[in-house]
């Protein structure tokens, strides 16, 4: 049985042939990456034996394309609380625990009444135990401890922490341009 095209995204690599990103990984939607072949502003590295036509014309969708342009990455990643989830790799940074067993927010290590800004020097990931035990108190006034002192990450770190999450399918023509632990490496 033939996929659906939406079941055919395009994995979008950098001109250097890195993706763009891994969490959450660069893809496209099917329309968008056949647009972006028209517009010739990529490059097709791999196609699906999917095909979808016009009245004109047939294509092959492509499963995995490149910038014909160099995008750097060297913006500074915007705060937003995905980001700072992965900073802290999905980890409250009081206790160690995982999203697994209390859903996960974010504190401000030196409390909002107390002067503390929203920046990446003073936001951490914490599990909801942790946040209402701290409260609007500080980490000496609770006798809590951090595990990793927060600070802005770069786009490079960001990236490097999402390579530790792959997601629930990869494409076989994606795996010569994805890195990932091999232990993790097994999802089809």
């Amino acid at each position: 049985m033939t996929p659906p095209p939406s079941d055919c995204p395009a994995l979008v690599l950098n001109a250097d042939f890195r993706p763009l990103s891994y969490f959450p990984l660069s893809l496209l939607p099917w329309q968008e990456a056949i647009k972006a072949v028209f517009q010739d502003r990529v490059n097709v590295v791999c196609e699906y034996d999917r095909v979808v036509r016009s009245p004109s014309m047939e294509i092959r969708l492509p499963s995995v394309i490149s910038l014909k342009e160099y995008v750097s990455s060297s913006r500074k990643p915007a705060f937003t609380r995905f980001n700072l989830f992965l900073r802290d790799d999905f980890t409250c940074q009081y206790c160690g625990s995982r999203p697994g067993s209390h859903s996960l927010t974010f504190d401000h290590v030196l409390p909002r009444v107390k002067g503390g800004r929203t920046s990446w020097e003073n936001i951490v990931t914490a599990c909801s135990p942790c946040n209402s035990r701290k409260g609007s108190k500080t980490l000496r006034e609770v006798g809590m401890h951090l595990r990793h002192s927060p600070e802005r990450p770069s786009a490079w770190q960001l990236q490097e922490n999402g390579r530790r999450f792959p997601p629930n399918y990869l494409h076989e023509s994606w795996r010569d341009f994805l890195y990932w632990d091999s232990e993790l490496d097994h999802e089809d």
